[in-house]
């Protein structure tokens, strides 16, 4: 927290667990407003006993979702553990833009950082999209590259684009890989659009929506990333299927019409027959 704010505003100890609760810290850079929020660190759960302890990361939790960036701080010594992969679940789960950073990375050795970026490829791969960043907090090594990942994944989570962009966007992934087909008829993928923001949602409206597969969907959410260059951000899409407005009727448009195509005939046969009638 000092090293991005470039002065000592946080008083720092050696010995883990003095952090109780979170600091908010209001402050510009380069004419920009951010809200640091400084929160107690997360230690693995079979080391949490301490009601005080627990209160902490209760308090961790709530600045997680106060966030719209989050920055999960992992200690490089320790490796990467499942306490790790649980808070960032979390934070994706809350819809939180995410960055990562490996901290004190200055101190290993060239052994232990080989085994950390092979846990990086292994343990980090269901997040392909979130920028991962080695630094030092204590020497101040790549800490100043965490400010355009955090600008990055902040625009991406609020990103805004028209209707008729992303329904082209959509057209141009279906035509390169079209749908599947559910009992013969094959899925239709009619329009898109914006329906939220951080984290971004796309709401894609057709027919038989409902069966498309789950692959189907991360391809698509694949292609918006791609286009659109989302970095660090959750997104959801969400799918609307058009309800047919003649479901729950007896007679479908076409019976409805041959009805009145019929009708219309009679009515026509009885005013000539009246006619040919001649008068006594």
């Amino acid at each position: 927290m000092n090293r991005l704010l470039g002065e000592d505003r946080v008083v720092v100890f050696d010995m883990p667990g003095t952090t109780r609760d979170s600091i908010y810290i209001p402050y510009q850079r380069e004419g920009r407003d951010y809200v640091l929020i400084d929160t107690a660190g997360v230690r693995r759960r079979g080391k949490i006993d301490e009601k005080v302890e627990k209160f902490s990361v209760i308090k961790t939790l709530q600045a997680i979702e106060d966030s719209n960036v989050t920055v999960i701080v992992i200690d490089a010594h320790e490796g990467i553990v499942d306490q790790d992969l649980h808070m960032i679940g979390y934070a994706l789960d809350a819809g939180r833009a995410l960055v990562v950073a490996i901290n004190k990375w200055d101190g290993l050795t060239q052994d232990q950082r080989d085994y950390i970026k092979l846990e990086m490829d292994r343990r980090f791969s269901f997040i392909p999209y979130v920028k991962i960043h080695l630094i030092s907090a204590l020497h101040g090594t790549g800490v100043g590259n965490l400010y355009p990942s955090i600008l990055r994944a902040y625009k991406s989570s609020m990103f805004e684009v028209s209707t008729n962009r992303l329904t082209q966007i959509l057209q141009d992934a279906v035509t390169a890989n079209p749908p599947p087909t559910v009992a013969g008829r094959r899925i239709k993928l009619r329009y898109a659009h914006i329906g939220g923001h951080n984290p971004p949602v796309i709401v894609i409206h057709g027919n038989q929506t409902s069966a498309l597969p789950k692959s189907y969907q991360r391809y698509l959410e694949n292609q918006f990333r791609q286009v659109f260059k989302l970095e660090g951000t959750p997104l959801n899409v969400i799918l609307k299927q058009n309800d047919n407005p003649y479901a729950n009727k007896s007679d479908t448009p076409t019976k409805a019409k041959a009805q009145q195509l019929r009708q219309r005939e009679r009515n026509r046969s009885q005013k000539f027959t009246t006619k040919d009638k001649k008068p006594r």
